[in-house]
Parts: structure tokens; sequence; C-alpha cells
């Protein structure tokens, strides 16, 4: 059964000890699939995140003609054990120019990302495309760097829906800009052993993009020739669990505590980080402090004693929704003060009050938004269900009995009526 098209999170107020599971990594196991595909042999992937982008990344491969088994994993029903038998460094070919391969990525950017560049070492001619988002979103810089590298990609205007003609293996010299998106420096390396590019990058520091530096340890890391790979829990989403810990430790006795297993020691993910920003500075960065999980923080940041400024958020414009606008409506919305200068959020401390949200299709304006409703009455979420897109079992995690959950109050918004927990899948 989906989910309602509206729901309302009911505040927490019983005392609660918990220990949540995160699903499984979405950047880990979407550049794990590429490298899995490239590599010599049977590789299997455990903990791997089952979402939307996940699901769109494993057909993707189905239709190129690489054989990828899917089975249930014990442990976290969000995550799948996958099985993918790699061909060796060769792609599958593609179509020709009047039927092309088509290939569909929804609103998946590493999909769309990642994909372009490992099509160019392939034969033949392969289209991609997304949902209507997923072609408004960057990627000539992508396009771009491959073009240096002498391989031909059509687009009309430099983005999704765009024919990509498989070129093989060749080696060669790019310069890729990550101004807009560190994905484009990813999708190069992760297919560049292959295509023996030598890639250097454009608009900031090594340094300074840690979703590179993830995709770099990911490649040294990986069983080239087959083997087991394990996926981390997904640290973004892990910080809707820290965040709920924190908000309600105001309002429930001092006994109750939420956190998170088997969190992330790697220092692969940027976001496994955000712990360590509660209570929050006065100043984060989107750049070089938090991932993903920065917006967490500033749907926070209303119930810190200062104004806290959160700078170089540029990249959340050109995401799965303009999330700084989208920031900013909504926690306005629920009587916050926000102030938006250039790429910058100020939020100043203050009481909010519930408010119909909506959510833009996006996964984690609906996650933030659902963390502030265990704190704040009358917060209803539009579209809850877009959440599958990289943790289709959030609410449940929210409404199951401690301690595999919050034990959360969640209603059916036009009705009232509270939803049983298999009412609250977003698959």
């Amino acid at each position: 059964m989906p989910l309602p098209d509206l729901i309302e999170i009911v505040p927490l107020k019983a005392p609660v000890q918990a220990t949540l599971v995160a699903p499984g990594s979405k950047s880990l196991t979407n550049r794990a699939l590429i490298l899995a595909a490239l590599s010599e042999g049977e590789t299997i992937l455990r903990g791997a995140l089952w979402s939307e982008d996940t699901q769109v990344m494993v057909e993707c491969l189905q239709t190129l003609g690489f054989m990828v088994q899917v089975e249930q994993d014990p442990t976290e029903p969000a995550n799948r054990l996958l099985t993918v038998y790699g061909q060796g460094g060769v792609v599958p070919r593609g179509g020709t120019e009047s039927t092309p391969l088509d290939l569909y990525v929804g609103n998946a950017g590493t999909a769309a990302r990642f994909l372009t560049a490992m099509l160019c070492l392939g034969t033949g001619i392969y289209r991609l495309h997304g949902v209507p988002r997923m072609h408004e979103r960057p990627q000539a810089a992508l396009l771009a760097a491959l073009r240096q590298l002498g391989y031909r990609i059509d687009s009309d205007n430099d983005r999704l829906p765009a024919l990509i003609h498989g070129g093989g293996p060749r080696p060669g010299a790019c310069r890729v800009s990550v101004s807009e998106s560190s994905q484009f420096a990813s999708a190069l390396l992760l297919a560049g052993r292959l295509g023996r590019w030598h890639i250097t990058l454009d608009g900031a520091n090594e340094d300074e993009l840690p979703y590179v530096t993830m995709t770099e340890e990911l490649v040294k890391a990986f069983p080239l020739r087959g083997g087991s790979f394990q996926i981390e829990p997904d640290a973004s989403s892990g910080s809707y669990f820290w965040g709920a810990d924190y908000l309600l430790k105001d309002t429930l006795p001092s006994a109750s505590r939420v956190q998170v297993a088997h969190w992330p020691t790697s220092g692969w993910q940027i976001d496994a980080e955000f712990p360590k920003f509660l209570p929050l500075p006065a100043t984060v960065s989107r750049q070089r402090d938090l991932g993903d999980s920065i917006m967490t923080a500033v749907v926070m940041a209303p119930f810190h004693l200062r104004p806290t400024i959160f700078t170089e958020l540029g990249r959340l414009r050109v995401q799965e929704c303009e999330r700084v606008a989208a920031l900013r409506t909504e926690l306005t919305r629920c009587g916050a003060r926000v102030d938006e200068e250039g790429d910058s959020l100020t939020v100043y401390p203050g009481s909010l009050h519930g408010a119909e949200i909506e959510t833009y299709q996006d996964h984690r304006i609906a996650m933030c938004f659902a963390i502030l409703g265990l704190k704040v009455p009358g917060v209803r979420l539009k579209n809850p269900s877009c959440v599958k897109k990289t943790f289709p079992n959030f609410f449940q995690k929210l409404a199951a009995p401690a301690p595999h959950g919050l034990g959360v109050e969640i209603r059916e918004g036009t009705s009232d009526r509270r939803l049983e927990l298999s009412e609250l899948s977003a698959e």
C-alpha cells in the first residue's frame, strides 16, 4: 500500500531508547556498481542500498547486458546483496544512430553522470535520458571533458537527453570543471582506469572535494578482479537520526537517546562528520564541512541560541530541486527567520509552528522536515513517498517501536487516521 499524499508527524513525547540502522550509502553503492561492471568476474556488494536511484543504476546495467543478481539483505530491509558479473572491462555494444540503446536514469544524478563516462568505453550508440528535472541538471562540464578525450556526444543544450557514441578505451588527457558538481570528476575517475585517462580538476582544490576523494579511495580499495565489497551505511541518511537525538534532548527525559548503529569510520563520507557539528557552530560550509547533511543542520538551526550561517550552498541549487530556495521557503512557512544572500543562508533562533510542507519531489527536503515534526506540532508533508529515492523505509524507521525505531505516530493528513507500519513504506 503506497504512502498517502499527505502525512502528519506527531511530536514525540514518550521517552525513547533507540539504536537505528541507516541503509547503505547511495554514493558508494552506485560507484561500486560501475566498478563491479567494469571488473573481471563476479563481485558481491554487501549492504548495498536498494532505493529508486540504485534500482535505476541496476536496471541500466541490466539493459546494457550486464548480469546483476539481487537478493534480500537479512540485516536491513532497505539494503540488498548485489552480485555483479563483470565482463573484463568490456561495455556491451550499443545500438545504431537510428536505433540507439535507450537508458533511462530517472532523476539519479549519479547514474546520469557515471554512465555517461562509462558508455564512452563501449561501442555503438547509447541514448541517456531521465525525468524533466534531470534534463535541467548540469552535464556540460562532463561532456566537455569527454569531448576533449575524443568522444562524440550529441546534445542540443549539453544536458540530457544525449546520444553517446562509444569509442572504446582511448588514452588521453582532459580537464573537468567541478564548480557545479564533483560527480563529473567522479564519473571520469570511475571509467578512467580502463580508458587510461589523465584527469585534471578545475574549479576547486582536491582537498575541498570530499566526494572526489571518496571515489579515489574506492577505486584503490575495490576488488577489480572479483570478490566481495561491504558498502557502508549512508551518513547523509543517518544525520536525520542524530538530528532527532539533538532536537529531542530538551523535550524528552534525559534518559532518552537516539543513536545510529555501525556509524562509518572510513573517512570516505564527509557526512560522517555530522555528529561533530552538534551543537552547531556559528558558520557551516557545504564545501568544507558537510555534504547533504548540511540540510539537516539548516532545519535544526532555529533551535540554537544564536544565528547560524550556512555558506557555499551553490551546488544545492542544481540537485533534485533548488534546495536553497526550498529550505528558506519551507522554514519561513514554519515561522523561522531565514535570510538568503548569494549562496548563503542565515537562520535565526526563534519559535516555530506547524505548516503544510511542499517537498518538491525531493527526498532530503521530506526527511529534514519530518525530523522537525518530531519537535514541532502540526508539520504535514506533501508527497512523502519521494523518500524512495534513497531511503524507502524512512517513515517505518520513525514509526517502529524502540529499540529499532522511535515509536513516532504518523497520521494520514486528511483523515487524521494513524497509519500502520505496513502503510509507511515508500517502495
